[in-house]
């Protein structure tokens, strides 16, 4: 490892915050860090940032690897273009730019024109586009801005042949898309009351209620559809059936995956709202209906998924299976050209079969290689479809597919200055501490030597049944570029192989996840990859936890550590804004049993006086309202207090800035090089070169 010069870390002043739960006593020092926008707290916030700018902007090859950085960049990106009412639709970004822009056309042939630029919304690039949703006339576009990354969002109304937008403004809309009628007369949203204004982005968030709103009318006369006082905790996502007759309501917990399925007919305007799934036992998605039967992407009796059919005329009786389970994890399903297309993953691998609507297997649809696929959008009796496929070496390349002939051709693809046929990537299995098998994927140069010196970078997120899939990522190429070794293992808690791998990784069964990505390192460094000290873990979010909770558990065993936006105060992560949603994943420090498995692995309570810790880049941001920033400034302060090395332990703070949805490209580039730059430095990686 390089040497580098012990730094002096702004001090950060304690308080004699002491909780008592269920009996035993936790100090909680720095809880003031709480409030984002006292001055105590800002003014820490620019100390921080002194001294991580300050460490980052003495290293070389930072300069280097941004210029790198931005030149990979600068390739046009594609979105999966859809059709709505005559048109097409997609998004693309000429390489550069903040946001990418909405595009659209009549025919493929014809020249694009731009329908909505976010770039144009903000100088700095920091409001962006955060959903929309087309009329089935395709004569207006509904769309919700999200300013600074924050998860609020207001929505607008825009005439797409003019390009005007209308005077319809809906405010505190949050979780939620919008569904239009058949008529395209309105849609469907949801929204919460009012917050404070001053305490926004860090309120609970209660009492979602699902609304219709009509074209021209303001918001405070749109109709409400569905509420429950005696459910605070309750959301609701609105979707109207492609026939226009049924307004489907999934009802949503929290994070579980299991809901609940209300519909309301909507060519009675007085239907009410009928409970045909009214247990939280499963997950149930919508995918289509003929008529009454209604058909169910569901884990009912099948973790790994099914595809069922209730006739909600009888919705007592028995309920076809379709679709068997099979040794494939169904990822999502969908109609066209009269047929279910169903992706799967295989070993975290995207696979995509064909079926008729009476469930027999028709085929298997050719992919371009070993990756992910998404896409294969589109309407019931549509003959044509795009999808687009990646892989850790494939930028993301755009096909069209015919349902009839079952060919794909190539729609667009990019062009990124480097070549794929210089890079391998392996899938290997290992086992964890229990035995279990678990798939990780290793990427990096052809013909590296083996010989426990190649710096790695471990990436993990492990929770709440995300899956993580080979897909290309420019700031992972620059890695690999500086002979960087890229290893992703499909850890327990994500869902690679369905619910049950899920419910493996949560609650009482967290400490799983922690043992699986320990494994993972374990095993490069026993198989000649690296060394403890050439070895980085990273992750953001949920994989911030997962980074805190092992770099605290192992300091060991790390070289360098990258939690970002992570949930690292266990016990308190359920009292702000969406973290309650959280509680079916993690469990509740208010719940005894489950205090003691919470506060044995707690990031922010783990971190032991004394102990040299791995080398640490921190990041956040002050407008994070999904996991407040406060996780992370207490997990800092914590550290550098408790820290007893050389390494350097630094929090990186993003101003005007959120979760990460909507970060603008330029401030994707700068985080990207100081992650990069920090790993050169604190890894002690010579002669970086591009």
């Amino acid at each position: 490892m390089s040497t580098v010069q012990k730094l002096n870390y702004p001090t950060t002043s304690k308080s004699e915050q002491v909780d008592n739960y269920h009996g035993t006593e936790v100090a909680d020092p720095y809880r003031w860090l709480e409030n984002p926008d006292s001055p105590e707290t800002k003014a820490w916030v620019e100390a921080q940032n002194k001294v991580a700018f300050g460490f980052l902007e003495q290293i070389p090859a930072r300069e280097d690897i941004k210029k790198r950085l931005t030149k990979l960049w600068d390739y046009e990106k594609y979105g999966v273009p859809f059709e709505e009412g005559n048109r097409y639709f997609y998004f693309k970004n000429d390489g550069l730019q903040n946001q990418s822009v909405l595009y659209t056309l009549k025919s493929l042939e014809e020249k694009p024109s731009v329908l909505l630029d976010p770039n144009k919304l903000s100088e700095d690039g920091t409001v962006a586009l955060s959903g929309i949703s087309i009329s089935d006339d395709g004569k207006y576009l509904a769309y919700g801005l999200s300013i600074a990354g924050s998860d609020w969002q207001e929505w607008k109304v825009r005439n797409i042949e003019t390009g005007e937008d209308l005077k319809d403004n809906l405010k505190w809309i949050k979780f939620s898309g919008a569904s239009w009628t058949n008529d395209s007369k309105g849609f469907f949203y949801s929204g919460y009351d009012a917050p404070n204004e001053k305490t926004k982005l860090e309120e609970v968030n209660y009492y979602q209620k699902l609304y219709y709103h009509q074209l021209g009318q303001p918001q405070s006369e749109d109709t409400l559809i569905y509420q429950r006082s005696d459910e605070k905790e309750w959301g609701f996502n609105g979707s109207v059936t492609e026939d226009g007759r049924y307004l489907i309501i999934s009802v949503w917990l929290g994070t579980d995956s299991k809901n609940l399925v209300f519909y309301k007919d909507l060519s009675n305007p007085k239907s009410k709202v009928v409970e045909l799934i009214d247990k939280f036992e499963s997950s149930y998605s919508f995918i289509d209906n003929d008529e009454n039967v209604f058909y169910f992407q569901t884990d009912l009796n099948a973790s790994r998924g099914r595809v069922i059919a209730i006739d909600t005329k009888n919705p007592e009786s028995k309920w076809q299976e379709i679709i068997p389970q099979t040794e494939e994890t169904l990822e999502s399903v969908g109609t066209l050209n009269n047929h279910f297309v169903a992706e799967y993953l295989k070993d975290a691998r995207s696979q995509v079969k064909v079926f008729e609507i009476n469930g027999n297997f028709l085929r298997e649809i050719e992919l371009p290689g070993i990756g992910s696929v998404s896409g294969f959008d589109g309407k019931r009796n549509d003959t044509k479809t795009f999808y687009i496929f990646t892989s850790f070496t494939t930028p993301g390349t755009i096909y069209r597919y015919d349902m009839v002939t079952g060919e794909s051709s190539v729609f667009r693809e990019p062009k990124v200055d480097f070549n794929a046929d210089n890079y391998e990537t392996k899938q290997i299995f290992y086992k964890s501490k229990d035995g279990t098998q678990i798939p990780m994927f290793i990427t990096h140069k052809k013909g590296i030597k083996l010989d426990g010196k190649n710096p790695t970078f471990l990436y993990g997120y492990g929770g709440f049944n995300a899956s993580l899939t080979p897909t290309f990522s420019v700031s992972s190429l620059i890695w690999m570029e500086m002979g960087g070794v890229y290893a992703m293992p499909n850890i327990r808690g994500g869902g690679e192989y369905g619910e049950a791998w899920h419910q493996a990784g949560i609650k009482d069964k967290k400490q799983n996840v922690f043992d699986d990505f320990i494994a993972a390192a374990e095993w490069l460094i026993d198989n000649g990859y690296t060394k403890s000290e050439k070895l980085a873990i990273a992750g953001g979010s949920n994989g911030g936890l997962l980074v805190g909770a092992c770099m605290t558990q192992r300091p060991d065993l790390f070289g360098a550590a990258l939690p970002a936006v992570g949930v690292m105060d266990m016990l308190r992560f359920h009292k702000f804004t969406i973290g309650w949603a959280w509680v079916p994943e993690y469990g509740s420090s208010e719940n005894p049993e489950e205090f003691k498995t919470l506060y044995a692995y707690s990031p922010l309570h783990n971190l032991k006086p004394g102990t040299a810790y791995p080398a640490t880049l921190i990041t956040t941001a002050d407008h994070d309202d999904r996991v407040v920033p406060a996780h992370s400034f207490k997990f800092a302060a914590a550290l550098q207090a408790a820290h007893d090395g050389e390494a350097p332990v630094l929090i990186r703070i993003e101003t005007k800035a959120g979760h990460g949805a909507g970060k603008p490209t330029t401030k994707i580039i700068e985080e990207a090089a100081d992650k990069w730059a920090f790993l050169v430095k604190t890894l002690g990686i010579e002669g970086v070169k591009f």
